[in-house]
């Protein structure tokens, strides 16, 4: 038997290292629940061993459950006739036997039949359900949808739908993108039109939709007549009716077993959610931002398998009278998969942590509002935080797999090319997590502003003030060493005032800014191990390459790319 959270230490050493203190108490309300529900904590040890409970529950489903049949999950896929859409067996197997674990409803509240878990604890289960099989994530994370009805949807809508996400009744999807709008959703043109009764009809195609075949979907749809942009953007909850037909679902590279679909909506009736024209810039965002920290969880899982796929191989794989585990060219290959994929697990469980308190902080204050005055500047930073972070390890997170993937092939040799081991369908996998909720270069765009605006040194300044890193001082040193580096670069691109310079740079920036905060993240996590120096050794020692030379060139002011892109790529040779 294979428990996918017992064998694997390193989810545990950010769990059990990292203080959740305050993380527990917003999210249990100083434990008032444990007054109105049985199973609720009373205490923060009580909590810490419930969640401790329910990831050795999903690591033990994920080991002995999902991955033995993740491959015919690959092999059969989602298969689509008569417009409808059938889940591959080992898939609805899987999802049946979570549902069975009363493991649903992860994050919604008790009140409704969840778990009331953090999502610092739910971003666990879908890294360690996407080692199993890649595709099960995209359907466990859809809970995002469920907590976004739950903080925007009226109670009425909140007590009629939310048990039934709970029970496992329905699932969901996010209906976002359409043929002509991919990342820009300001430019989508599904209309939304209101009847003389009030009631809301939808009118108009959405593609790329996971698990689109669902019963309940959020449907992002343009609500007012004229409008263009992001404000006349409302979103609608639809359950799905005959008024809404599935042309087709997509032949994909990888995730097989997640149907990814195409949607005619023709007059399908559905509801407002929360309030006109804040579809995108409230409502989505919100949703979306929960989903891409869910998609970084993924990669790191994707990432995680691919490894253990690459080591043991080459453990095993005898040349030249060596294993290649032994061969230098090799385990530098495998000594930074494994330093990269902890350094973006431990950005992930930061990340999360963020996303817990800003939320907690939010639902403190409306469930008391004499405490909005005490928490609001508390709410603004973990906000800014979270704002910032969360594309961070987004990009981080699924270049990060990416590369791993592509290296753990390599260590395979040819007989990685073949459906012999199972890393060519982690390889394949993968390849979307840097795309999907916003491709790497749309991260960019989200994160670029905190880093210009100053976010990520506030957020620096906390860890240098909140931990005494005299016991790693060289690490410590060279960590500061890439913040100068940074304040450096950021200073210059200020001075200099022009907008197509600063995004130009946008992406060496945020190259800059991300090896800095992991840098000081892994001094934190030295302070706790002797493994964990070395583990910071060998990022900063990278980093410090990698930020020196991006800053060279940032200072350098060379603009010939910028100059020359046209010419380059608009132009052919004159023979």
């Amino acid at each position: 038997m294979t428990n996918y959270y017992q064998d694997n230490t390193d989810i545990q050493f950010q769990l059990k290292k990292r203080d959740l203190t305050r993380v527990v108490s917003l999210v249990e309300d100083d434990f008032s629940d444990g007054k109105k529900y049985p199973h609720a904590p009373k205490d923060l040890d009580d909590a810490l061993d419930n969640y401790e409970r329910v990831l050795e529950i999903v690591g033990e489903i994920s080991g002995d459950f999902v991955a033995p049949r993740a491959r015919d999950v690959d092999a059969t896929g989602a298969q689509y006739a008569d417009g409808e859409v059938t889940y591959p067996k080992g898939l609805q197997e899987a999802i049946e036997r979570i549902n069975k674990a009363d493991l649903s409803g992860f994050v919604l509240q008790r009140k409704y039949g969840g778990l009331n878990m953090p999502y610092t604890v739910f971003s666990a289960v879908i890294e360690i359900f996407a080692r199993a099989d890649a595709s099960l994530p995209l359907i466990i994370s859809l809970q995002a949808l469920a907590a976004t009805i739950e903080k925007f949807g009226s109670d009425e809508q909140k007590d009629r739908i939310l048990p039934r996400f709970v029970s496992g009744e329905i699932v969901g999807s996010m209906a976002l993108t359409e043929p002509d709008s991919g990342s820009d959703l300001q430019s989508i043109m599904l209309k939304a039109s209101q009847r003389s009764d009030g009631k809301w009809q939808l009118n108009g195609v959405k593609r790329f939709i996971t698990s689109g075949c669902e019963q309940l979907s959020l449907v992002m749809a343009r609500s007012e007549e004229g409008s263009s942009g992001g404000r006349g953007i409302s979103l609608f909850i639809y359950e799905r009716d005959q008024d809404m037909r599935i042309r087709r679902i997509e032949s994909k590279l990888g995730i097989k077993g997640s149907p990814t679909c195409e949607l005619q909506f023709n007059n399908a009736q559905a509801e407002l959610l929360g309030k006109r024209r804040m579809g995108l810039v409230k409502y989505t965002m919100y949703l979306m931002n929960s989903a891409r920290l869910a998609i970084a969880a993924q990669a790191v899982g994707i990432a995680e398998a691919a490894y253990r796929e690459a080591n043991s191989y080459a453990r095993d794989r005898n040349q030249f009278k060596k294993s290649i585990q032994d061969i230098p060219a090799v385990y530098e290959m495998l000594t930074n998969m494994r330093v990269n994929i902890e350094a973006a697990r431990c950005l992930l469980y930061e990340t999360s942590s963020m996303v817990d308190i800003k939320e907690g902080i939010e639902r403190k204050i409306e469930m008391h509002p004499d405490s909005r005055a005490d928490l609001k500047n508390d709410l603004s930073r973990y906000t800014k935080y979270a704002s910032l972070c969360t594309p961070l390890i987004k990009r981080f997170g699924a270049d990060m797999a990416n590369q791993v993937c592509y290296d753990a092939l390599q260590v395979h040799g040819g007989v990685g090319f073949t459906k012999e081991f199972d890393v060519e369908r982690h390889y394949r996998d993968v390849r979307i997590t840097s795309i999907y909720e916003g491709t790497s270069q749309l991260q960019v765009l989200g994160a670029v502003g905190g880093v210009v605006g100053g976010v990520i040194f506030e957020r620096l300044n906390d860890y240098e003030s909140d931990n005494d890193f005299s016991e790693v001082g060289e690490l410590y040193d060279s960590a500061q060493k890439l913040r100068a580096r940074l304040e450096a670069a950021v200073s210059h691109i200020k001075e200099k005032a022009d907008a197509d310079f600063q995004e130009y740079h946008s992406e060496r920036l945020v190259n800059m800014a991300t090896d800095t905060l992991l840098a000081y993240l892994l001094c934190i996590d030295a302070l706790k191990s002797d493994r964990k120096k070395k583990i910071a050794q060998l990022f900063i020692a990278g980093a410090q390459i990698r930020v020196k030379s991006t800053q060279e060139f940032i200072l350098a002011d060379d603009v010939s790319m910028m100059e020359f892109h046209a010419d380059i790529i608009k132009q052919e040779e004159v023979l």
